[in-house]
């Protein structure tokens, strides 16, 4: 499963048949595409503007919601997202790509600045070839999201897209083909680790963006830092979501917490993990969240009625069962789930409630990468900062309060790239996105994102202001 030395191949979570395999690129191979990418910046993509590249990425985001199954069964089949979310993750994706389209000229505007010059100024200037490294989990969004501020900011763009979901890196670059992109602006890359290496370090590789987890996030990172060439790092995550006892609607905090640990199956960087709850309403907080869980329904993921698919591996569920067997043999209480379920078809991991967690077990020091919900309780706000801090992740967190200036300066103590106050944490093409600590380094989305991959480039002109 994955890729072996000669192929990338997915197979299907839910009933364990093939569905996509596809060779891999040889060193040769691999150095060609650099090349050909280096030689689409030089003699076209750098010649266009911000009118011309916007045409192109809003003829994709159309044609992508112009065949919305065409674009989500690939995710579903791949890596067991239900059919409805694979829909809305390509309706996001080309969300991405008209923001982009709309806002990329303004967010990269010439900066005149005063100086002793007759006239100074910064512009942002594209670097060249750009490659990103792309998880399975969001397939589409986290292409995107790479992909939209990387072309619109005139780079040209190399997906190494992960080994599990090779049907949905060649149906992104179809996407662009179709709508007739450049040739080589945007191109698939089907290389395993060992190769990896060689790309980042190509001398037309200008820049690198990477999602995954903490481990890959150091490897990458190291070579490009070897390189001298900028990297933007979003890795994973051990969200908190603080629930304070003066909480107004708590039934609709229990509502988003539920939503948070079900989209995609848990199977989320930025899903809330630890549910910190104070503790005049810890127990009934998780009766909230038990009697909502329980209602949740698991199966086909082409079925329209099922919430929760499949987890993307076998292993990944097994990985998850030790994390809860080595909590409650810590001392977690069990509230829901748990069981092994050994007599479904798939890759299923239960929903699974875990209350008493202190922060040195298991579920609380490592990311949990399913639908697992484990709570914590705390006697104050003080005690809720220090444990939500108390971790090396620092992707997002959220903060529940009827004080919503409390809230605010709560978010300020919170170690992590972003903070929802009283709502989910969540990406969005607007706003920058990026963690610290383990998390990651960097910025995608928003002004802030577009910024990453580009010169920004000081111009002085003189002669010297009298």
């Amino acid at each position: 499963m994955g890729y072996s030395s000669t192929h990338f191949k997915s197979i299907n979570p839910y009933n364990e048949e093939i569905v996509c395999e596809v060779p891999m690129h040889t060193k040769e191979e691999a150095r060609q595409i650099v090349q050909n990418s280096q030689e689409a910046y030089i003699n076209e993509w750098i010649n266009t503007n911000y009118e011309q590249r916007a045409k192109l990425l809003n003829a994709v985001a159309k044609e992508m919601k112009d065949n919305l199954d065409y674009y989500a069964l690939p995710m579903t089949e791949e890596m067991g997202k239900p059919i409805n979310e694979a829909r809305g993750e390509v309706n996001k994706a080309a969300w991405a790509a008209e923001h982009y389209a709309s806002f990329a000229e303004e967010y990269l505007k010439t900066e005149y600045i005063e100086s002793d010059a007759t006239e100074s100024y910064v512009q942002y200037l594209p670097l060249g070839v750009t490659l990103g490294v792309l998880p399975w989990n969001a397939p589409f969004w986290l292409a995107f999201r790479y992909l939209a501020p990387a072309l619109m900011s005139g780079n040209t763009c190399i997906m190494k897209h992960d080994s599990h979901t090779p049907l949905c890196a060649l149906r992104i670059v179809e996407a662009f083909t179709k709508v007739g992109f450049p040739t080589n602006v945007v191109q698939n890359l089907m290389v395993g680790h060992s190769l990896l290496e060689d790309v980042i370090r190509h001398e037309y590789v200008m820049g690198v963006s990477l999602t995954g987890s903490s481990k890959a996030g150091a490897a990458v990172g190291a070579i490009a830092g070897s390189e001298i060439k900028p990297v933007v790092l979003e890795l994973g995550g051990s969200d908190p979501a603080i629930i304070l006892a003066d909480t107004q609607d708590l039934e609709k905090a229990a509502d988003v917490v539920v939503l948070s640990r079900y989209i995609n199956a848990g199977q989320s960087c930025i899903a809330a993990k630890r549910i910190i709850v104070e503790e005049p309403i810890y127990e009934k907080f998780i009766d909230l969240l038990k009697e909502r869980f329980e209602k949740l329904k698991l199966g086909d993921p082409k079925d329209e009625s099922t919430i929760i698919g499949p987890i993307a591996r076998r292993e990944l569920v097994e990985e998850m069962h030790e994390q809860v067997d080595k909590s409650v043999a810590a001392g977690a209480r069990l509230v829901l789930g748990g069981q092994r379920l050994d007599d479904m078809q798939g890759f299923f991991f239960p929903v699974t409630i875990l209350a008493d967690v202190e922060p040195g077990m298991v579920v609380s020091c490592q990311e949990t990468f399913g639908p697992i919900a484990s709570i914590i309780k705390v006697k104050d706000e003080e005690e809720a900062i220090k444990i939500a801090n108390a971790t090396d992740y620092g992707l997002g967190g959220s903060v529940w309060t009827g004080d919503v200036e409390k809230g605010k300066k709560l978010a300020s103590r919170i170690v992590t790239g972003q903070v929802s106050i009283n709502g989910i944490v969540k990406s969005d093409p607007r706003l920058p996105s990026g963690g610290v600590k383990k998390s990651g380094l960097g910025k995608e989305l928003g002004p802030h994102g577009i910024k990453m991959f580009v010169n920004t480039q000081q111009v002085w002109v003189g002669p010297v202001k009298s």
